[in-house]
C-alpha cells in the first residue's frame, strides 16, 4: 500500500500467476478451460470467462480437493444445526440466493479465512482512539443483523468466529432480520451495540425506528452492505445514529472484495482480487463508464477458484484518485439496489418489511429452483415461482404461500392477497433476477 498503485498490481499479477497455476494443476475443470493458454497467465483477459451456473454445473470436476463432492455438500448445508461448522474439517460453507437464476454452494478455505482477517485492518482507516474507547467502554458488542437458520456467509460467517474465538465471539451476537420491527428494537435497546452491521435496508429500517425514538442505540461504527447506497443513505445512518458509516461491497464468491471509505467509494482489494467492469460482450469499459457487469478473480481460495467470474453486478470505476488517499481502485456499484416492502394496515399505519426478510425465508424453503415477489398494489403480492425439476408446483406453492403468510402475521400486516402468477420469474436487462420488486413510485 505505501508503494502506490504500481507495487499493488505487480502484487496483483504475482497472486494471478499463482493463482492459474494451482487451478491447472489441481482443478480438472480449468485444466480442461485453460489447455490451450500459455503456461504461465499473468494477463486475466487471457481467460475465458466463467459463471456460477457453469462452475455449479461441474461442480465436482471444478473443486482441487477430490474429498469434496457436490452431493456431501448439499448434505451438509440442507442441515441449519451445522451452520459455520467445518465441511470435512477444513471449509467454511455459504450459499448464496439465485439472483442469477442459480443457487451457489462456496468453500471457503483457511488461507481465505486469514487473508480476510488481514484485510480488515484498511477497514479501520479512519477510527481514532476515542472511538476505540467509546467501543470498548461497551465491551466491543457488535450486532450482525442476518437469517438465522441458513448458510449464508453473514450468519456462517458469525458462527465460526464464534467458535474460533469463544471469547470475542461473546460480543458478538446475530439478530433475525425475521423478527417483527417492535421485538428486533426492544432487543437492539437491551444490547446496546458498538458496533450495527448489516444489509441496507434493514439499517435503514433501523434508522427509522431510531429517528422516531423508539430505538435508543448509540453505536460506534455502522457497517451496511449488500444494496447499492446513495450520500444521502449514509449521510441519513450517519445522522440518526451519531456514528461513523462505512459501506461494505463484497461477494460470497470473494468476502474480502473490498473496503468502503468516507467518501462513500468502494476500494478494491486489488492485491488479491481482480475486478474487471465489462460490456454485454465482456469487453473492457473506460473508467468513469458504467459497466454492464463485471468479472471477479479471487486470488486466494484455492479449493474452489473463482476466476473471470461473472458477477452481474454493473459498476462505475472511478477515472481519478480518491480524496481519501486510497491508492486501490475505486468503484461505485449500482446492480444491488433494493428496496422496503411497506404495506398498509388497519390501524392507519405503514409497516415496512426488508427485502432480505423475504428473501432468505423462501431460500430455505424446498422444491423451489427460482422465485421472484412482485408488489403489484398496496396489498397485493404477486409470486412468481419456478419449481425445482420433479418437484410438486402445487405443494411448493402452498408451502410459499404459508411461508409469506406467516411473515406478514409476524410483522402485524393483515389482508395482502397472494397471487400465484402463471409466468415464471423475469430476468433483468443485466441478467440477474430482481428477487423482489416493491411497487413502483407515483
Amino acid at each position: 500500500m505505501r508503494e502506490g498503485p504500481a507495487a499493488i498490481a505487480r502484487r496483483q499479477r504475482a497472486h494471478l500467476v499463482e493463482m492459474v497455476a494451482y487451478a491447472r494443476a489441481n482443478s480438472p475443470y480449468y485444466r480442461e478451460l485453460y489447455r490451450d493458454l500459455p503456461e504461465q497467465v499473468d494477463d486475466p483477459t487471457l481467460l475465458p470467462v466463467t459463471n456460477k451456473k457453469l462452475l455449479m454445473g461441474r461442480f465436482d470436476d471444478w473443486v482441487t480437493d477430490r474429498e469434496v463432492t457436490l452431493e456431501r455438500v448439499q448434505e451438509f448445508v440442507a442441515d441449519p444445526a451445522l451452520v459455520g461448522e467445518r465441511f470435512c474439517g477444513k471449509y467454511l460453507v455459504a450459499t448464496t440466493t439465485g439472483t442469477s437464476g442459480v443457487r451457489g454452494i462456496f468453500l471457503i478455505d483457511q488461507r481465505s479465512m486469514a487473508v480476510e482477517t488481514s484485510l480488515g485492518s484498511r477497514a479501520s482507516a479512519g477510527v481514532g482512539v476515542g472511538d476505540v474507547i467509546r467501543t470498548l467502554a461497551r465491551a466491543g458488542r457488535s450486532a450482525v443483523m442476518s437469517a438465522p437458520g441458513g448458510h449464508f456467509l453473514s450468519a456462517a460467517g458469525t458462527a465460526r468466529f464464534q467458535r474460533d474465538s469463544p471469547l470475542l465471539g461473546r460480543a458478538m451476537r446475530t439478530f433475525s432480520i425475521h423478527q417483527p420491527l417492535p421485538e428486533l428494537t426492544a432487543e437492539l435497546n437491551r444490547y446496546n451495540p458498538a458496533i450495527l452491521v448489516g444489509f441496507l435496508s434493514m439499517i435503514t429500517l433501523l434508522a427509522g425506528e431510531q429517528e422516531a425514538g423508539r430505538l435508543r442505540i448509540h453505536p460506534v461504527l455502522i457497517i451496511v452492505g449488500g444494496e447499492t447506497s446513495t450520500a444521502a443513505d449514509l449521510e441519513r445512518l450517519a445522522t440518526a445514529f451519531g456514528a461513523k458509516v462505512r459501506v461494505a461491497y463484497a461477494a460470497t464468491e470473494c468476502g474480502f472484495l473490498s473496503v468502503g471509505c468516507r467518501h462513500g467509494w468502494y476500494h478494491v482489494n486489488s492485491d488479491w482480487a481482480v475486478l474487471e467492469p465489462v460490456d454485454a460482450d465482456h469487453r473492457p469499459v473506460a473508467p468513469g463508464e458504467l459497466s454492464h457487469t463485471v468479472l471477479l478473480s479471487n486470488l486466494v481460495n484455492r479449493v474452489q477458484p473463482i476466476l473471470r467470474y461473472d458477477l452481474g453486478d454493473s459498476v462505475l470505476l472511478r477515472p481519478d484518485p480518491c480524496p481519501c488517499g486510497s491508492p486501490l481502485p475505486a468503484i461505485q456499484v449500482r446492480g444491488r439496489a433494493a428496496d422496503m416492502l411497506t404495506f398498509p394496515t388497519g390501524r392507519g399505519e405503514n409497516v415496512s418489511i426488508s427485502p432480505m426478510a423475504f428473501g432468505t425465508l423462501l431460500d430455505r424453503a424446498s422444491g423451489i429452483e427460482q422465485f421472484q415477489i412482485v408488489q403489484t398494489a398496496p396489498t397485493t403480492l404477486r409470486v412468481r415461482l419456478q419449481p425445482e425439476e420433479g418437484a410438486d408446483a402445487d405443494r411448493v406453492w402452498q408451502a410459499v404461500r404459508g411461508e409469506i403468510a406467516h411473515l406478514l402475521t409476524e410483522h402485524k400486516v393483515g389482508d395482502v392477497t397472494l397471487e400465484h402468477a402463471e409466468e415464471p420469474p423475469q430476468q433483468a436487462p443485466g441478467g440477474k433476477y430482481r428477487r423482489i420488486i416493491p411497487l413502483a413510485k407515483s
